[in-house]
């Protein structure tokens, strides 16, 4: 995968970008859910494009596989959370994974 930010991005990262736009409001997708979603790649990939091109994106709606955002997004993801009535853990600093999870479809 190329991740040169001057070329724009590749085919790969376009797909993943694609699903991210799709994840509807209250709901996420982990990085490796996102992977398997596209059919390709593994949630290291998806974290790269993420990263490189996710700014346009509901970037908030993927997590980590326990439900956490991503790192040094935290307190921003969260506010995102609270006004998208996102389902929270315990505790309130994870996405609750089996009640917030999205599977691509509907």
């Amino acid at each position: 995968m190329d991740d040169d930010p001057h070329e724009g991005p590749d085919d790969y990262a376009e797909e993943v970008l694609a699903v991210v736009e799709r994840i509807p409001p209250g709901r996420v997708m982990s990085y490796g859910d996102i992977a398997e979603y596209v059919g390709r790649g593994g949630p290291r990939q998806v974290g790269s494009v993420m990263s490189t091109w996710g700014g346009g994106v509901p970037w908030w709606r993927v997590v980590r596989s326990d439900g956490r955002p991503a790192s040094g997004h935290e307190v921003r993801a969260l506010s995102h959370y609270a006004a998208e009535a996102t389902p929270m853990r315990p505790g309130g600093d994870r996405v609750d994974m089996r009640r917030g999870r999205w599977d691509g479809h509907g």
